[in-house]
Order: C-alpha cells, then sequence, then structure tokens
C-alpha cells in the first residue's frame, strides 16, 4: 500500500533564505532516516514530519540549472513548477528589505496560481523586526506569518498552517505483490530508451528533446516467468501551458516514482556527469530508503572506457551511496541491457533479507570487541541486544543504555559491519538506537 505524500513548495526571489527554511524545517523531522555526509550541503527536498501530517518539502530555487537564466525568469520558472506539481506553496520574502518591487511581481504570478499560499516574512530575528511584517500586506496574499529559519522562530506555527493546507488524505492505493522498479534521472539522460530497451519494443516514445515523458508511464515486464513492474519518471500531466523550463525540474517529477519503486534505476549521462541534478536525485533515493543502481547510459559515446577509473570518479561523486552497483549500458546500441533488470533482482532480495537475532547480535558483539563504543564524559555507550526488526528496507533495531551517546561515526562502523557479513548491496540500511527505558 503506497500513501501519496502530499508537496510544500518553497517559492521566493534570491537570498531570501528557502534553503534555510528548508534545513530548519526538515530538521523538525521525527524519522528514522539519517543525514549521510556530502547530502545536506545542497539539499533541496526533504521529507517531513509534523504530527500525524507528513510531506515532502521542495526548495524550487534549488532546483535551478540553468546559469543563464534571469533571477526574473528563474523566479516565474520556480512558481510554474510550484503550480504544476506542488500541494502547497510557501512565498518566502525578506523582513529586512520590505516589500520590493519583485516580490510585488512575484505575489501577482502566485495569485493567478489555483493553489493555496502562505505568505511568510523571513529573517524576523527579533520583535523589533518582527514588526516589519505589515510591509507585505500590501501583496495581498493575506496575513504574512513572521520566522527566522536561522533561529527557529516562529516555524512552529508554520507548520501548523502548512498541516492545515494539506489535502485529505486519500486512501493508500494497492501496489501489486511484485519487484517495482522506477526509472528516474534527468531529462535526455536515456531513460525512455533504456525502457524500451528493457522491454524489447517501442513502449515508450523516444525523442532527443528534453522531457518528451511527461505522464507517469507504468510497464509489467516478465522476467525469467516473474512479473517486474517498471514505472517510468512520473511526469507532469499538462494542466495549461508549460514552458520548457518546467521541464528542467527532474527532482520534482521523480519523487513519486521512488516512493512507488522498491529499486531505483538512476540513469546517468556518460557524457555529462558531473550535473547537481543527479546528486538531489540520489539523495531523495537514500532518504526515501530505496534501493539504488547507478546506470551510466551512453557508454558507446565514451571513446576512453576505462572502468576502473570511471569507477573511481563516481564512487567519489556518490559517495554518500557507496553501497550502489554500477552498471554501462547503451539504451540505444543495446550493450549491457541484459545486466540491468538481475541486478535490480538482486537488489530487491538483499532488501528482503532476514536475518536470525543470533547472528546479528554475533557480528554486533565481535565489531564492540573490535572497536570500543564511543563515550560523554564518563559516560560509555553500550549496546545490550541488536534484532533485525523489518525487510524493504532492511531494519535494525540496537537497544542500547543511552540512544544519546551514539555517534554518527560509530553508527556508520555498525553498518559497515553489518554490510561485510551480510551483503545488502545496493540497499540502504535504517539502524535505531533505542534508549533501554524506551518502548
Amino acid at each position: 500500500m503506497v500513501a501519496r505524500r502530499p508537496i510544500v513548495a518553497i517559492v521566493g526571489r534570491q537570498n531570501v533564505g528557502k534553503s534555510t527554511l528548508l534545513n530548519r524545517l526538515a530538521g523538525r523531522r521525527i524519522a528514522i532516516v539519517e543525514d549521510m555526509p556530502g547530502t545536506t550541503r545542497d539539499r533541496v527536498v526533504a521529507d517531513v514530519s509534523w504530527g500525524e501530517n507528513e510531506f515532502t518539502l521542495v526548495d524550487t530555487g534549488g532546483l535551478e540549472i540553468d546559469p543563464d537564466t534571469t533571477v526574473g525568469q528563474g523566479v516565474r520558472e520556480q512558481i510554474e513548477v510550484a503550480a504544476t506539481e506542488a500541494d502547497v506553496i510557501i512565498f518566502l520574502v525578506d523582513v529586512r528589505d520590505g516589500a520590493t518591487p519583485s516580490d510585488y511581481e512575484v505575489a501577482g504570478m502566485v495569485r493567478q496560481t489555483s493553489k493555496p499560499v502562505i505568505l511568510v516574512a523571513n529573517k524576523a530575528d527579533n520583535d523589533r523586526l518582527e514588526t516589519h511584517v505589515v510591509d507585505f500586506y500590501g501583496l495581498g496574499l493575506g496575513d504574512p506569518l513572521a520566522v527566522s529559519a536561522h533561529h527557529g522562530r516562529g516555524t512552529a506555527e508554520l507548520l501548523d498552517r502548512i498541516a492545515m493546507l494539506l489535502p485529505a488524505s486519500e486512501p493508500p492505493e494497492e501496489e501489486p505483490e511484485m519487484m517495482k522498479v522506477a526509472i528516474v534521472g534527468r531529462p535526455n539522460v536515456g531513460k525512455s530508451m533504456l525502457l524500451n530497451a528493457l522491454l524489447g519494443s517501442e513502449r515508450a516514445i523516444v525523442d532527443d528533446v528534453p522531457g518528451t515523458t511527461r505522464d507517469a508511464v507504468d510497464t509489467l515486464l516478465d522476467f525469467a516467468g516473474e512479473s517486474v513492474l517498471l514505472i517510468d519518471t512520473a511526469g507532469m500531466r499538462r494542466r495549461g501551458r508549460l514552458t520548457a523550463a518546467v521541464e528542467r525540474y527532474s527532482v520534482l517529477r521523480a519523487l513519486r516514482a521512488i516512493d512507488r519503486a522498491d529499486v531505483a534505476l538512476l540513469v546517468l549521462d556518460a557524457t555529462e556527469l558531473s550535473a547537481a541534478q543527479d546528486m538531489h536525485i540520489a539523495g531523495y533515493i537514500l532518504q526515501a530508503a530505496k534501493g539504488i543502481i547507478l546506470v551510466v547510459n551512453k557508454w558507446d559515446l565514451i571513446s576512453s572506457g576505462d572502468q576502473v577509473e570511471w569507477d573511481r570518479y563516481i564512487r567519489d561523486r556518490f559517495r554518500f551511496v557507496p553501497y550502489a552497483p554500477i552498471l554501462y549500458t547503451s539504451a540505444l546500441l543495446g550493450e549491457g541491457i541484459g545486466e540491468v533488470i538481475p541486478r535490480a533482482r538482486e537488489v530487491y532480495q538483499e532488501r528482503l533479507k532476514r536475518l536470525p537475532t543470533a547472528q546479528v547480535n554475533s557480528v554486533v558483539q565481535q565489531a564492540v570487541a573490535g572497536h570500543s563504543p564511543p563515550r560523554k564524559g564518563h559516560r560509555q555507550l553500550k549496546i545490550l541486544h541488536a534484532t533485525q526488526a523489518e525487510v524493504n528496507p532492511p531494519t535494525f533495531v540496537f537497544f542500547v543504555n543511552d540512544a544519546r551517546l551514539v555517534h554518527f561515526s560509530y553508527r556508520r562502523y555498525l553498518e559497515n559491519k553489518l554490510r561485510q557479513s551480510f551483503g545488502f548491496v545496493g540497499t540502504p540500511l535504517r539502524l535505531i538506537f533505542k534508549s533501554r527505558w524506551e518502548k
């Protein structure tokens, strides 16, 4: 059963604190997922929980990848994307600057959307600055809410307002009992062509124009007698006029496909491996705790294809998912295509692996003996018991004397020991630490 997670988009001109607000609200998330090094510095997507509500928060400004776009056009594109994909829009302004002409222009565009809008005046770090929010009533978007994303001031009230505006919960969709594989990546990397190569037929439109696939495409594939559901990147249904710029925001279009999948094929372009969007999408796959395979497509266009060097470079770029297998393919020529589904099947089986508690405890005890747990002052972490609680993704619960003593480096050390002993290729592991007094 898969429930649709609402999307809340932050829009606004440059330097009003969109990224800071995203990180502040994401820091309130009550969840198991741990931030990994290299994924938070330029994070543009975060899952947030507040009370009984869960939603995905997106910094649309962080998604801008065209350096030649003017500020005005860039903001217009943010709003266009938000109007198309988001359920709630946060229009962020800077209380220190007052209502600028650019803010009035943005307000005019936001008012034309059919989505609920929250006007938020950021950088209200004290009572004196908070009084300046009256300047923004002229924008015609209702009562502005004063916050300080940096200090956390007013953010609880903002989360309450978001929760009130989220769409009513829809019944979870029942997904078929089979391996579900999402094909995700930036536009024009060959996702549709990869889908066609896997199917052996022209089931999706293939074009060299980025963003050809606008609607979700689910296709059943028979693999060695088993059904596999292939999910092409969830696109956007046409609602009015959409500019080509909207198509660049592949992160937004990939979110729901990833949420539905067991394993995500992140398709990379061998001729352009330095795009930040690739890391954004990989970061969300990690955040969603899904299996991941890095598929380097257009390998036929690389004249000096030394895979050892390429592996080293890709591992460095995607060091926050070191467990991800790397495949080299040419969807155009069919090279390497035969490895994709078998490898996805391997990752899927790893996600379903369940270990006896005795084996888990044995490995954990050996790990503790080889590297003493961290201490704070006179108190040292003690691991009393460990067990695997869930599969898909594999989830391990560690009962300890005090979970506050767990350091990130020791968490990573324990995860590495579990991987060395049991594999778990291609899938993240969730490690939960519970103090002995917790239920």
